[in-house]
């Protein structure tokens, strides 16, 4: 078999970026649209679907497992479920690409059903643990099998009898949280789940919307606890996808800190529970505007208008760590382009993501010659007004770290590369094309591009 071939990518400085654009749909609430109208009575229709490699991964598990997953010529999708327990032993491996999202629900789908199922992904998501999740699942009756570390591929032996729990979570997570959840969908009594923090919603709203019954109420000792009546009849329902808050981020910065720079973002979700970085953003002194904010399919959303200004630092709480923990590698390039230093406590999540994140932002922020520390799980940014840039990241796969480091070299002294910008169809398919309609400067770069940086870089 060939190898896919890398896809190098560099930015560079832009002189301003103005426009209008709508960036991809929610990549939560797509995942979880797609899971529950595959276990919905009757025709389930998705508008606005995040089209990337990680949503169209869980499409195809669905489709694996029974359900009817199609996506019309008007681009909207159209799901005809099983109903709760109907879905049916797939015949091959579930390849959930780099979606460690997609793998961790569909895991908690197939704990509750009599079937196995056998789980893969790309090199990414194999070295990513998925203990979290397997602990609860198989105290609910589930079996996990996988490699050393709870690292896939894996297989998951579901269960005729599972058993309702009540779950406290070691640490906040909404995909350990909406696992077991989705397991209880097709388990007797009450599934409850204790979290120590309140961590994103998208499952419980969803889940309310497809008609299942979810109370929440204060947890023991602080927090939520999440309880869901099993066996609800779940009937088909009409999703608007949100715009991605978390994708709305890449282009929301690079307006922030590119000089001159106005931009509008429609439609992109506002739930509190996943809006911690622009909470931060605005203490930083970001002028970012919210307007026409109104409601689609249980989920809030407003236009966005962001316009360059002076960053200052700031320091963002641990507590803060759950509504925001995609975002800080971003917040990182904007903490580094602020007046002042900017401390983010509490990322020990971040080491377990797509990458080390905390560790990649770090290092990848040194060699573009910004003054970065790590002190346990803080990691400490000093500001510089605007970067040297002109370094060469390694991705990892990652493409959140891909394209933070993109948005870098937008407003940096030198242009940024990466080594690989593969992994950014896994969430953000169009990124390139989307920046660079606003005015933002970002290439292939291949033997010419890379001259002509070097020439650059020499001036």
């Amino acid at each position: 078999m060939t190898p896919i071939s890398p896809l190098p990518l560099s930015s560079s400085a832009s002189p301003r970026l103005q426009g209008t654009v709508r960036v991809p749909g929610d990549k939560s609430v797509s995942h979880r649209a797609l899971m529950l109208g595959a276990l919905a009575v009757g025709e389930t229709t998705v508008e606005g679907l995040l089209e990337g490699d990680d949503v169209l991964a869980t499409a195809a598990a669905m489709r694996a497992m029974g359900a009817k997953a199609e996506r019309g010529q008007d681009g909207v999708w159209r799901l005809w479920g099983r109903g709760v327990g109907g879905l049916t032993e797939p015949e091959t491996l579930l390849d959930m690409g780099n979606a460690g999202t997609g793998m961790r629900l569909v895991m908690g789908l197939v704990a509750s059903h009599p079937f196995t199922a056998f789980f893969t992904g790309d090199a990414s998501l194999c070295r990513r643990p998925m203990k979290r999740v397997a602990e609860p699942l198989e105290r609910m009756g589930a079996r996990v099998l996988a490699r050393s570390g709870s690292r896939p591929p894996l297989a998951v032996a579901g269960t005729d009898a599972p058993l309702p729990i009540v779950y406290e979570l070691p640490v906040a997570s909404a995909q350990v949280k909406s696992a077991i959840l989705l397991a209880g969908l097709n388990t007797p009594g009450t599934t409850t789940v204790i979290e120590p923090e309140p961590t994103r919603d998208h499952s419980e709203r969803m889940l309310r919307h497809f008609g299942a019954k979810v109370d929440v109420g204060p947890g023991p000792r602080g927090g939520r606890a999440i309880t869901l009546h099993g066996f609800p009849e779940l009937t088909g329902r009409h999703i608007l996808v949100p715009a991605d808050p978390s994708s709305a981020a890449f282009p929301a910065v690079a307006a922030l800190i590119v000089p001159e720079s106005e931009i509008t973002l429609p439609n992109v979700g506002t739930n509190p529970l996943r809006f911690g970085l622009y909470e931060t953003l605005r203490e930083m002194g970001a002028d970012i505007q919210l307007t026409n904010a109104r409601e689609m399919s249980g989920e809030p959303v407003a236009d966005l208008v962001v316009r360059s200004c002076r960053l200052k630092g700031v320091t963002v709480p641990p507590e803060r760590a759950p509504s925001m923990i995609d975002e800080y590698p971003i917040l990182a390039v904007a903490a580094a382009f602020a007046e002042g230093t900017t401390r983010m406590m509490g990322l020990k999540e971040l080491k377990v993501k797509e990458s080390d994140r905390l560790t990649a932002m770090a290092n990848g922020l040194a060699k573009a010659g910004v003054a970065v520390e790590v002190e346990g799980d803080d990691l400490i940014v000093h500001g510089l007004g605007a970067p040297q840039g002109g370094a060469l990241i390694e991705a990892n796969l990652d493409h959140r770290i891909a394209m933070s480091f993109l948005v870098l070299g937008l407003a940096s002294r030198q242009p940024m590369r990466i080594d690989d910008g593969r992994a950014i169809a896994t969430s953000f398919p169009g990124f390139v094309e989307l920046m660079n309609g606003l005015g933002a400067k970002i290439t292939e770069d291949g033997p010419q591009a890379s001259s002509g940086m070097a020439k650059r870089d020499s001036e």
